[in-house]
């Protein structure tokens, strides 16, 4: 049985990643998806990927740091397919990176514009299309970086990521009586073009893989399967969460 059908789902960052894998695997589980990203390329070929596999999706190519991008996504998840129930907030950056002290304050305001911001931009528009469907299910892509470890040279990262965490909350609290529930994943290392980059070479990607418990990193897939859990009814009673799925590396000491 599919766990979505019918649903209406937007992901954000969906031309690769963790955000391409989360569409695919809602179109799948029955949802009607609206996939963003800036790379019109890569959703195009995404949503042919979606029809060739008898799902249903449809496609905005723009920037959600920009308001109107995020109110267009929702107006097209609107008028295409009749509302809007679940929305995963996933597009992100890595950002400038280096020791704090010689972080440039543009570098620090584009991690965070991309990070937060456009996710507070994303949800501000997404919240009232779910509570004309009665409720939904709102998911934010946090990381375990600046929650359950500092990693050096990542504070503007960190910090963009820690506040999803603080969204989450909120709006958890403010949204419940709407029957909207509000959650983030906090992924481990997931073989993603972000993950790739930083970690660019082979010592390093051994030393990333070391980290976690299960001495790997995540597939794009692992980690949709528990988006896909806060999307679906099988979550209904889990809200205001930040959910590690890490491989173990915030327990790791090995």
């Amino acid at each position: 049985m599919q766990s979505l059908k019918g649903k209406v789902a937007i992901v954000t960052g969906a031309s690769s990643g963790i955000g391409r894998a989360a569409a695919t695997l809602f179109a799948r589980e029955g949802a009607h998806v609206v996939a963003t990203a800036r790379r019109r390329r890569e959703l195009d070929h995404l949503i042919a990927g979606i029809a060739a596999d008898g799902g249903t999706a449809a496609a905005h190519a723009g920037d959600i740091r920009d308001e109107a991008c995020a109110k267009a996504v929702v107006t097209l998840a609107v008028e295409r397919f009749g509302g809007l129930d679940i929305a995963f907030n996933n597009a992100g950056t890595l950002g400038e990176t280096g020791p704090a002290a010689q972080l440039s304050i543009d570098g620090w305001r584009d991690t965070l514009d991309t990070n937060l911001t456009s996710a507070f931009l994303c949800a501000k528009h997404q919240l009232p299309a779910m509570i004309a469907r009665g409720g939904g299910s709102l998911i934010f892509n946090s990381t375990f970086v600046g929650y359950t470890a500092g990693m050096p040279g990542m504070a503007a990262y960190a910090a963009s990521k820690a506040g999803l965490i603080g969204l989450t909350q909120v709006l958890a609290a403010e949204f419940g009586a709407d029957g909207i529930r509000v959650n983030a994943i906090l992924p481990g290392g997931t073989d993603t073009p972000m993950g790739r980059a930083a970690a660019d070479t082979p010592e390093a990607a051994a030393f990333v893989e070391s980290l976690h418990a299960l001495k790997r990193i995540a597939t794009p897939e692992e980690i949709a399967r528990s988006v896909l859990h806060l999307a679906s009814d099988a979550s209904s009673f889990m809200t205001g969460a930040a959910i590690l799925v890490d491989g173990g590396l915030s327990i790791n000491r090995t």
